[in-house]
């Protein structure tokens, strides 16, 4: 199924769910047997447990992991390294949804990468430009700038107002991840 045009949608703000909600997404046009690619920039599936991730490959989804996390969460890793996995991580993204016809991408952290300076806005913007036309393109992350904001067309910001990490509770399997 081809759709016309291809929308952006920004999964932003300081609360639970972007990923998840991007992931949702993801199921959904896999059901429908869109050509789905998942990248994350950030979170590392395979060393946390993203269970979730496992299960979009199982049902036909490409998965890309460009870092095994960013310095600031896993100091094994340099700002240098980061930042080449990352520019690397777009400049074969931009490649493999060009010569693939994919219907979905997902720039799982990728908002975080800009926020603390690994990839330049314009870098991204110009990712963003250059998509298949067709090609819905989903960013999550925190900080989303008005940059981004203003070329979406979905902007979904995921408050916090209450959250159990607050009281003591730390994260929990098949809930937080």
């Amino acid at each position: 199924m081809e759709k016309e045009r291809g929308l952006v949608h920004i999964n932003t703000g300081d609360g639970k769910g972007k990923t998840t909600a991007a992931i949702g997404l993801s199921v959904r046009a896999l059901g429908h047997g869109f050509k789905v690619v998942f990248a994350s920039f950030f979170k590392r599936p395979n060393s946390y447990g993203y269970n979730e991730i496992a299960m979009l490959e199982k049902q036909g989804a490409a998965i890309f992991t460009f870092s095994e996390g960013m310095p600031m969460a896993n100091p094994q890793i340099t700002s240098e390294e980061y930042e080449s996995a990352t520019k690397n991580g777009l400049a074969e993204l931009q490649h493999f949804v060009h010569s693939n016809k994919i219907q979905l991408l997902v720039l799982d952290g990728i908002l975080i990468a800009i926020k603390y300076g690994y990839i330049s806005e314009n870098e991204l913007l110009e990712f963003i430009e250059n998509k298949p036309t067709s090609m819905e393109l989903v960013l999550t992350g925190r900080g989303a700038t008005e940059s981004f904001k203003e070329v979406a067309d979905y902007v979904t910001d995921f408050s916090n107002e209450k959250h159990p990490y607050d009281i003591g509770v730390n994260s929990r399997v098949g809930i937080e991840y």
